[in-house]
């Protein structure tokens, strides 16, 4: 049985679903491996527009599985190295993805899983939905994620929940940023995910790969005189390419760009 299904549920779109509800979907180094073989897949299909991260069951994820933990205590230092470097390029892959991501969220999100969520570029949760970053209450620390979990709840926040491993709402979630939404149910989860889906279907997929990238580039450095030729260079690049040019050339012309018309066909074919 896959751990993780991938399944195109509409074209240009992944999903991307732990398949462990039995387990509450904790990970453990093979549900990992599958999700950076999937990841990586799908970065080099030009046919994979968006990526949606879900999760069968009543909980998105418990965070680290419990026999998978019980098997790293009795491993030696360069052992447990190795196993964290695996989580460490998961969460890397994902945050990095050139395609634009949504996560889906209903039960508990524990531990790692925070870290999933905090990876993705749109995040939305069910009112009923529970989070927690847990490490410190067996003794360990969110040390992977952390740099995925603080750049989305932000220090103050981190400082708190890092120490506290205290169980927080879908509406604390949403107001550390976290969360992007909050909806009533799990219908309403999937009609949020299909709104975003329907939105970026609709847009360039070079010109939102390069927005991600430029959110990172520019998030970090001072407002100088290297940033201002950086950003116009920037812009004058995407300007000239050929998705740039069929874009204002689409909008000058009141109709739709290739991309959108390319996707339209597949659907029919």
């Amino acid at each position: 049985m896959s751990l993780v299904l991938a399944e195109q549920k509409q074209q240009g779109v992944l999903w991307l679903t732990l398949n462990r509800p039995d387990k509450h979907n904790a990970f453990n180094d093979d549900v990992i491996s599958e999700l950076i073989e999937h990841l990586d897949s799908a970065e080099s299909n030009p046919d994979v527009r968006v990526l949606v991260l879900a999760s069968e069951g009543p909980s998105f994820s418990a965070g680290a599985d419990l026999n998978w933990m019980r098997s790293m205590k009795d491993a030696s230092y360069e052992e447990n190295i190795y196993d964290a470097l695996q989580l460490a390029t998961l969460l890397y892959r994902l945050n990095h993805c050139t395609k634009p991501t949504i996560c889906r969220v209903q039960g508990a999100a524990f531990g790692g899983a925070v870290g999933l969520i905090s990876c993705c570029d749109m995040a939305v949760g069910v009112q009923s939905a529970t989070f927690a970053l847990s490490e410190v209450k067996i003794g360990l620390i969110p040390a992977t994620i952390s740099p995925y979990v603080v750049r989305a709840m932000g220090e103050r926040n981190a400082r708190r929940f890092f120490q506290t491993a205290e169980t927080f709402t879908a509406d604390r979630a949403w107001s550390m940023r976290l969360l992007h939404e909050v909806v009533e149910t799990e219908q309403h989860l999937d009609e949020q995910v299909l709104a975003w889906v329907d939105a970026l279907l609709a847009n360039g997929p070079l010109a939102m790969s390069e927005s991600k990238q430029l959110i990172s580039d520019v998030v970090a450095r001072p407002l100088s005189e290297e940033i201002l030729r950086t950003t116009s260079e920037w812009i004058a690049k995407v300007r000239v390419s050929q998705e740039g040019q069929e874009g204002l050339q689409a909008f000058i012309e009141k109709r739709s760009p290739k991309w959108q018309a390319d996707l339209k066909k597949l659907e029919q074919s």
